[in-house]
């Protein structure tokens, strides 16, 4: 009896040395992660006081922490600068209006182009047509900005010949949409491919058995087997319909004064009240507001989704 309490203690204590070795391996993988997670995005959220000071720096002690200490504290006053604008109501309608159109236009484009490479049957043209379409997400604005610029110089320009593109604004939601869908559609795409891969073939041989032809098949098993992937996708995507591409709506309108009135969103505008005022705390608000948005949009949409089908929910 002593000799098979011995052993059992003696197993219990193995699992255990196992367990928590498996753990603290774990733990290690885990810690360059979280360490750059609380340093990068933790940490600097102390700053977000910044938003209800009129930020200034401190003389005897130029510190941060100083200079936040001894700002005086004004409350809301730093968020009123963005709606007391007579360009308010354009900035915001343009944020809004410009992702509500590419959160729906890169979703159907992108799943489109994931369901036709999942169907190619040569799978070294689609790692190829993968690699073109993957490839525009790696470049920087500024280098898509002497692409767009390459077309549409005056005098010089490819396109330049119908109009002087940088001084009328009317064609600008078109070629801010057309440069966003190529740069974005191919980083999308290969999320919706990944989950289309992950799908099982025998939910294709039984639906081709049962005499469904592709589209049938694409519609009743591709779709409803990738739904929760679209679905979580779009709930984050509408948590940042309030934040604009900054690159985009800056460097790609070279910020020509005449196109404002189709490029001015709130990120931009924020970006020139900084400029031109220097008010560390308006930029901040502005920053925090956004981000506020947003976590009522996502909060709200998977509230939505749950109450729709709460397996597809975020959280």
């Amino acid at each position: 009896m002593l000799q098979k309490c011995l052993k059992s203690r003696d197993g219990k204590t193995a699992r255990f040395t196992t367990r928590h070795r498996t753990t603290l391996a774990l733990t290690v993988m885990m810690l360059p992660g979280a360490i750059w997670l609380l340093l990068l995005r933790y940490l600097p959220m102390a700053g977000i006081v910044i938003a209800f000071k009129d930020y200034r720096p401190y003389a005897p002690n130029p510190a941060l922490i100083n200079n936040i200490i001894h700002s005086k504290w004004v409350g809301f006053a730093n968020f009123k600068f963005l709606f007391a604008s007579t360009d308010a109501i354009r900035m915001i309608r343009n944020t809004i209006v410009y992702n509500g159109i590419w959160i729906v236009l890169t979703m159907v484009i992108s799943l489109a182009f994931a369901i036709m490479l999942s169907e190619l049957t040569k799978k070294y043209a689609a790692k190829i047509y993968q690699t073109i379409m993957f490839f525009p997400y790696f470049l920087s604005w500024i280098v898509v900005s002497y692409f767009v610029y390459a077309f549409l110089a005056p005098g010089y320009g490819m396109l330049s010949f119908a109009r002087d593109w940088y001084n009328n604004p009317s064609g600008w939601p078109v070629i801010l949409t057309v440069t966003h869908l190529w740069k974005i559609v191919g980083y999308s795409c290969i999320l919706y491919l990944a989950a289309i891969t992950g799908i099982d073939h025998q939910q294709y041989e039984a639906a081709s058995i049962d005499g469904a032809g592709k589209w049938q098949q694409i519609w009743h098993v591709t779709i409803p087997c990738i739904r929760n992937m679209i679905v979580i996708l779009f709930i984050m995507n509408v948590g940042r319909i309030f934040n604009a591409d900054f690159g985009l709506f800056f460097n790609v309108p070279r910020d020509a004064g005449p196109l404002y009135p189709a490029t001015m969103v709130i990120d931009t505008y924020a970006y020139r009240a900084l400029q031109g005022m220097g008010n560390i705390g308006m930029s901040t608000a502005v920053g925090l507001l956004q981000n506020t948005v947003g976590f009522i949009l996502i909060m709200l949409t998977n509230a939505i989704v749950r109450r729709v089908d709460r397996d597809s929910a975020l959280l």
